[in-house]
């Protein structure tokens, strides 16, 4: 039988950290690929108390709910928002199925085929992918380490009329980069000029190793009564568990309104018992000091990495980051093709993402990302002394 894909479909690329993470499985590779927060710091305990709660409540827990997600978790995340100086009602908020399906139903919403949005450049491949499956023109805006060029992103808004501007600019993925405040503000003002949605993409904000570190959202600096054009948009992936899959996106209540219409025809809503766990959870657990927690263990593993890339004279340079999950690094040796050094270090037992992944358009061939919250100390130097070997 003939079977007749979608052009979207066929036009779809595998994921490359996906594709990275099964070639790892049920091998002796240490892999600093995935995104993947540390098992070890996961509140097993309180996150299996919340789910007890949930069936206490009777069998009335496990029926369908709202498309636009527990009322109670909603009001819980509105409380934790605060903290950010992100200010929302109920008919503001959307819960998502991570914040992937959040990107997902934004660019439904959006995007027709052939329609222009505007990255960062390198920016989160998972996003990248789908645009890509929405027909998207995407195109890149020059960056460097404080954020996006306001010069280069004017002159594109301009040339393009892009429908949106997609953005991760604290701790982003996968660079570790966090824009300064200036740069917040200028793109803010420049959408509102403009009249441009932007989408910040926030997963790793709260993963802060620096205090002193402004780490302030753009949603947050619309200080004024006209309109918002920031949608913002987390997860409790980093921050709890991953397999809870909850996110959230946060916006203007006309735009939320169509968010969840796109929902309703892709899921209807996110798992209930999820939602209704994390409200308990929220409610009953100490997350601002589990988030502590995190955050001084993480910082160790990335003082580590960094301590045993010097020690180990692995020829590159990086950004230290303030933040987040990973480490970005630049080969010193600019011929270097990392997408060619990964087939050579899977040999060696050790693997990490390509950096060309995360382009569009021209990349640079000589970059890689390490994450560095997954593994412990034994693994990574075991695992850093193996890229050494693959690169002498």
């Amino acid at each position: 039988m003939k079977l007749h894909f979608s052009e979207s479909i066929q036009q779809l690329k595998t994921l490359a950290t996906r594709e990275i993470l099964k070639l790892t499985q049920g091998n002796d590779i240490i892999s600093f690929a995935g995104g993947l927060p540390a098992e070890d710091f996961f509140p097993d305990k309180s996150i299996q108390s919340a789910f007890v709660k949930v069936f206490e409540q009777g069998k009335n827990s496990l029926q369908y709910g709202i498309t636009e997600g527990h009322s109670l978790l909603r009001e819980e995340i509105c409380k934790r928002m605060l903290l950010k100086g992100i200010q929302a009602n109920l008919d503001q908020i959307q819960i998502t199925t991570g914040s992937q399906q959040a990107i997902d139903l934004i660019t439904k919403v959006f995007i027709n085929r052939g329609d222009t949005i505007l990255i960062e450049n390198p920016t989160y491949l998972a996003a990248l992918q789908v645009f890509q499956g929405y027909g998207a023109n995407v195109i890149e805006v020059s960056s460097d380490d404080d954020g996006m060029n306001l010069n280069d992103l004017t002159e594109k808004i301009k040339r393009y009329q892009p429908k949106f501007i997609y953005v991760t600019p604290t701790f982003a993925n996968p660079t570790g980069r966090v824009w300064s405040k200036e740069r917040k503000q200028g793109i803010l003002q420049i959408c509102k000029q403009f009249e441009t949605i932007l989408i910040e993409d926030d997963p790793y904000g709260e993963i802060q190793f620096n205090k002193t570190t402004d780490c302030s959202s753009i949603y947050s600096l619309h200080t004024t009564n006209d309109f918002n054009p920031v949608l913002y948009t987390s997860t409790f992936s980093k921050i709890v568990a991953p397999a809870l899959r909850t996110g959230w996106v946060i916006g203007n209540e006309n735009i939320i309104q169509q968010i969840t219409k796109a929902k309703q025809t892709a899921d209807i809503h996110s798992s209930m018992i999820d939602q209704q766990a994390l409200y308990f959870l929220l409610k009953d657990f100490d997350l601002d000091q589990h988030i502590l927690t995190i955050c001084s263990e993480y910082k160790k593993r990335k003082d580590q990495m960094t301590h045993l890339l010097k020690e180990y004279e692995i020829p590159a340079k990086w950004v230290e980051p303030q933040g987040g999950m990973f480490l970005w690094l630049t080969m010193e040796d600019s011929t270097i093709n990392s997408a060619e050094l990964l087939k050579k270090a899977v040999q060696k037992g050790v693997a990490f993402v390509p950096g060309t992944v995360f382009y569009t358009g021209q990349a640079e061939i000589n970059t890689m990302r390490l994450n560095f919250t997954y593994s412990a100390f034994e693994q990574m130097e075991k695992g850093i002394k193996r890229l050494q070997h693959v690169l002498s």
